[in-house]
């Protein structure tokens, strides 16, 4: 589906005279990336986040209102996936049991009389279980207070034996940053951070974190962490036990 978000960016650039290797110096987006926007190639791109992210990062740094064309691409993209997914067949409604709505098939007498079975039974039940009931109300109450307190001392000690990990981020270009906590909680919800930002410290059991590029100074405990200098995009798992490279498909995109 073609746009206006790719002549948009071409001309520009070309009415400011620049060629596409100094952008990528500039924005640290690849020159086949940036082509495939120009031309709206979305399939080489990586993925509807980061695309989104491009286009941002592009069309500011060409002057232009790099909100509105992320926006573009963003329906675009819903419409796209729209089509893929076809018009959604209605489930059949359940057919009704037989029997239903059609009256009882018992007579009044037969109901009342097992009406009246019902009640002796009942009455059976409750004598036979009011004096057990009473003997073991006091056991029952102290397990459960003991099963209680041992459940809480043993959630404690869990919790405080559960390792710890913080993060510390510095934007050293601008770049894209997802950054989730063990529970899922976005501590960095999909933002473009400005040169020197820095956010942090957050402290988890887990981290997952996906950058656009490598533009980040990044600190695990306090210690600083060697981020692969790269222009494209990529992600890590931070845990108490080490920090390893989360490969495509597997780091989160904030959506």
């Amino acid at each position: 589906m073609e746009t206006e978000i790719g002549p948009t960016l071409r001309e520009a650039r070309i009415r400011h005279k620049i060629d596409l290797t100094e952008v990528e110096e500039r924005t640290k987006i690849r020159v086949r990336y940036l082509r495939a926007l120009e031309t709206e190639e979305w399939d080489v791109l990586p993925g509807p986040t980061y695309t989104r992210s491009f286009i941002r990062t592009y069309a500011t740094f060409l002057g232009l209102d790099g909100e509105r064309l992320a926006d573009d691409y963003r329906r675009l993209e819903e419409d796209r996936m729209a089509e893929m997914a076809g018009p959604r067949e209605p489930h059949p409604l359940p057919t009704r049991l037989a029997g239903l709505g059609g009256g009882s098939r018992f007579g009044p007498g037969v109901i009342g009389a097992l009406i009246a079975v019902a009640l002796v039974a009942v009455v059976l039940v409750l004598g036979l279980t009011s004096n057990s009931g009473n003997d073991n109300t006091n056991a029952g109450a102290n397990a459960g207070g003991a099963k209680a307190k041992q459940g809480k001392h043993q959630g404690t000690a869990a919790a405080k034996q559960k390792p710890q990990v913080s993060i510390q981020l510095t934007a050293t270009a601008e770049v894209w940053v997802c950054a989730l906590a063990a529970d899922g909680t976005r501590v960095i919800n999909g933002q473009i951070l400005p040169t020197g930002t820095q956010l942090g410290p957050f402290h988890s059991g887990k981290f997952d974190l996906a950058f656009g590029n490598g533009s980040v100074d990044l600190k695990v405990n306090g210690k600083p962490f060697q981020v692969q200098n790269t222009p494209s995009p990529i992600g890590y798992e931070v845990t108490s036990k080490g920090t390893h490279v989360l490969q495509p498909g597997t780091r989160p995109d904030c959506t």
